[in-house]
């Protein structure tokens, strides 16, 4: 992987896109834009390992959520493709079985050295290895969720910023 003050464009990866993932990209695009230095330098997505969600708004509750909470998850669902490792600098699955299919869509060891777990990120919620899927939960599953995913890119800008100073 290359230098952590490095990393410039960031992808975000769940199984259908609708839930955690897309939540990821409008946290870590409006934490970005509210610190210091601003977001202009970065290229935040997201995306799914499988297709079913293609081109579909993310999950309601997920949106419910995060409105709630200041934030703009309207992007539409899409697939990974393996040429998405040459477009980003690191690629942050939710869960280790997301970690496992990214691995199975990797060209090479350059690529399988971008992909990283957000829960590697946390600060607040360490007992968590992953950040859960709600889509089959309750609005507390969500919300549990969006919490782990704040934590997470709290975590990550941090790690970048290091990288930077």
């Amino acid at each position: 992987m290359r230098g952590q003050g490095d990393i410039r464009r960031i992808l975000f990866i769940c199984l259908g896109n609708i839930c955690r993932s897309p939540a990821a990209e409008g946290v870590m695009k409006k934490m970005l834009a509210d610190s210091p230095g601003g977001a202009e330098d970065f290229v935040i997505d997201s995306a799914g390992i499988g297709p079913w969600h293609a081109g579909e708004l993310p999950d309601s509750r997920m949106r419910k959520c995060g409105a709630r909470r200041g934030y703009d998850f309207s992007t539409r669902a899409r697939q990974i493709c393996r040429e998405d490792f040459g477009r980003f600098d690191l690629v942050v699955a939710m869960d280790n079985d997301n970690v496992r299919a990214l691995h199975a869509l990797t060209r090479n060891s350059e690529d399988r050295e971008k992909i990283v777990c957000l829960a590697d990120f946390f600060t607040e919620n360490r007992r968590y290895t992953t950040v859960p899927d709600p889509y089959y939960g309750t609005e507390r599953d969500f919300e549990t969720a969006l919490t782990l995913i704040e934590d997470g890119c709290r975590g990550l800008i941090g790690w970048i910023k290091r990288g930077i100073e």
